[in-house]
């Protein structure tokens, strides 16, 4: 139940709440506590700061000091480091359990009434409070304010489409109350791509009309080009973007350097809420330097020792220069897994636009004849060396929901029983080079199209062309910009395009099972369905598949469903459905992704999953934690 989820989150604050250690100060701040520009650690750290043991990983305690360098392939992506840097409201563990990060606690009742408890004493990187003030502002300022929000608060904030109530309790605690459940509200929080819930107060009013004179704001509106007081403000609150030096954070890192750099600075936030256990306050790295260059170069910049900690702008395909230049680099490669469901998948598209394409995308015999036809060994050994997994798309090993029957459904080649089905749908005739004929006469055809950024799909593809051929389907590839495919999609003029899996490949009672519902025009199965749905019936079409629109009433059910266990029970059902239906074919999984370390890293996983969502790429594995050994 879900109070049970809330007492292990209190439970998980209490055990950390230990009397810690009279911790040595970080050498680098050093001066600036002599001077009197700082104040000392015991007065930056939280009264109830968040006490980690490293070993409770299989790490050891590190030491402070260092810059560690990494390589981005464009200044955007210095938001990245919000994704690795991993403070949250609440965050996933390990094993991917939500656990106070940032709060101190959080109580839930019924589902639906969430009673957050901020840490005493926690500062923002430029040492003003962290407040239940910080909370009142985003939720009346920003996300309730029609200037800075047109739409309103996001989705996850609306529960039976209504919002909270929100209350301040004190300074330290805020409470959400919705008439009914809210399971996305925690998740929400703890996602790679934070929602940022509460803002710093005391640094926006500056930039925010119903507490800055108009006369004030007119100077700064005009200075920075834009052209009223809500854009200015949102130009200043980029909590995401990472490129306002000026916008405190919580960060365990404080970019330095505006945007449109080709090199960023990062420096330690003095006022970090983690320590260890025996008081040493996180993070434990210094300094982070990220340098800019294209992703073509990455590869070659890692052989060279350019970089400390390397996994953006890599891909399997980089491993044999990776290792062959480790000797000269001072780094070792490590082959993490994927998180998606599966690396590379093909979306029938059953909002396709041609009627004899579209009834036989939603024939289900013809999804799994696809599938069965498929030679995932072939995609396996020619592409990976045989260390992926040929599996559909399906949750992974490290889900609580992996079932092996469902990850190998209509996943093993059989030519036989693929041409059988084909047959018995009614696709005996044949042109003379052996394609298929459709029942008007027209050749089955099948035109894949991919957004021509990773070679792997462009090669699945070759392999997948001469299996299917097999079968009597002739694959024409084409290559597109990746929003150019997305637009064709959305019109239902793609007609099977190759993606990756779900995002989430290793979900929990707990995830928002957006990605299995037509819910999203994002999703390439279903776009007009998820259309129809994100604008209420505006737009596309409403979905008329038994089975579709049994997931979306099981979503439904999920978004309504305070009971943990009922929410597992959701998702393996919507699990089994698209095993039995093949919405998306998958070909493999658990592809490795290579990882650069520099040999004087310490604290890097031998082995972990590389994943979006959840896990936020390398913030799940606590950057804060690594350290240099000399």
């Amino acid at each position: 139940m879900m109070m049970t989820f809330a007492r292990r989150l209190a439970a998980a604050a209490v055990a950390l709440a230990l009397a810690l250690p009279a911790g040595a100060e970080a050498p680098v701040l050093q001066p600036e506590v002599a001077a009197g520009r700082l104040p000392p650690m015991a007065e930056r750290l939280p009264s109830e700061a968040l006490v980690v043991d490293p070993a409770a990983r299989g790490r050891v305690a590190g030491r402070q000091g260092g810059t560690l360098r990494m390589i981005f392939g464009r200044a955007r992506d210095i938001r990245l480091m919000v994704v690795y840097g991993y403070a949250r409201l609440v965050g996933y563990d390990a094993d991917y359990r939500l656990q106070p990060d940032i709060l101190r606690a959080v109580e839930v009742e019924d589902g639906r009434v969430f009673t957050l408890h901020l840490r005493a004493g926690h500062r923002w990187s430029d040492g003003h409070p962290f407040t239940a003030e910080d909370f009142r502002y985003w939720w009346e300022d920003v996300a309730n304010d029609p200037d800075l929000s047109p739409s309103g608060p996001p989705d996850f904030m609306l529960a039976g489409g209504k919002p909270p109530v929100f209350t301040i309790l004190s300074d330290t605690a805020v409470r959400f109350a919705w008439d009914a459940p809210n399971p996305r509200f925690l998740p929400a929080l703890a996602q790679a791509r934070d929602p940022f819930i509460y803002r710093p107060a005391h640094y926006l009013r500056a930039f925010h009309a119903r507490y800055a004179d108009a006369a004030a704001l007119a100077p700064l509106i005009a200075a920075e080009k834009v052209r009223n007081w809500a854009q200015l403000h949102n130009k200043f609150d980029e909590m995401y973007n990472f490129d306002n030096p000026a916008l405190p954070t919580l960060q365990p890192w404080v970019n330095t350097t505006p945007s449109n750099n080709q090199r960023y600075l990062l420096v330690r936030n003095p006022f970090y809420h983690r320590v260890d256990l025996r008081g040493t306050q996180l993070p434990y790295i210094d300094r982070i330097e990220i340098s800019i260059a294209a992703g073509g170069l990455v590869a070659s910049k890692v052989t060279l020792g350019e970089t400390d900690l390397q996994v953006r702008g890599l891909s399997f395909a980089d491993a044999p220069v990776l290792k062959r230049g480790e000797a000269t680099g001072g780094y070792v490669t490590r082959l993490w897994r994927s998180g998606v469901a599966s690396e590379i998948a093909l979306y029938p598209n059953l909002n396709y636009v041609d009627p004899g394409f579209r009834a036989l995308f939603r024939d289900v015999r013809f999804r799994r004849a696809l599938s069965l036809a498929a030679d995932r060994r072939a995609v396996n050994k020619s592409i990976y060396f045989g260390m992926a997994e040929e599996r559909a798309n399906a949750a992974l090993p490290a889900s609580p929901f992996f079932d092996p029957a469902a990850a190998t459904a209509f996943a093993a080649q059989d030519l036989a029983q693929a041409n059988a089905l084909l047959d018995e749908i009614g696709l005996t005739q044949r042109a003379a080079d052996g394609v298929r004929l459709l029942p008007d006469g027209r050749r089955l055809e099948i035109v894949i199209e991919g957004a021509g950024e990773r070679p792997e799909e462009a090669d699945a593809v070759e392999l997948l062309t001469e299996a299917w051929r097999e079968a009597g389907i002739r694959v024409i590839w084409r290559p597109l910009d990746r929003d150019i495919l997305r637009n064709a999609a959305y019109r239902g003029e793609a007609m099977m395009p190759v993606w990756y899996g779900w995002d989430n490949g290793i979900p929990t009672a707990d995830t928002p099972p957006d990605g299995l519902a037509p819910v999203d025009q994002a999703n390439f199965s279903w776009p007009m369905w998820g259309q129809h749905f994100q604008t209420g019936g505006a737009a596309g079409e409403a979905p008329d598949l038994p089975a579709a629109q049994e997931l979306l009433d099981l979503y439904r059910q999920w978004n309504a469903t305070a009971d943990a266990r009922g929410r597992a029970e959701i998702w393996r059902r919507m699990l089994a459905i698209h095993a039995d239906q093949v919405f998306a074919i998958g070909l493999v999984s658990g592809v490795p992704q290579p990882v650069a370390v520099s040999r004087r890293l310490m604290n890097v996983p031998a082995e972990a999953v590389y994943a979006w969502d959840p896990g936020a790429h390398m913030g799940v594995h606590r950057m804060d934690e690594f350290f240099f050994a000399e």
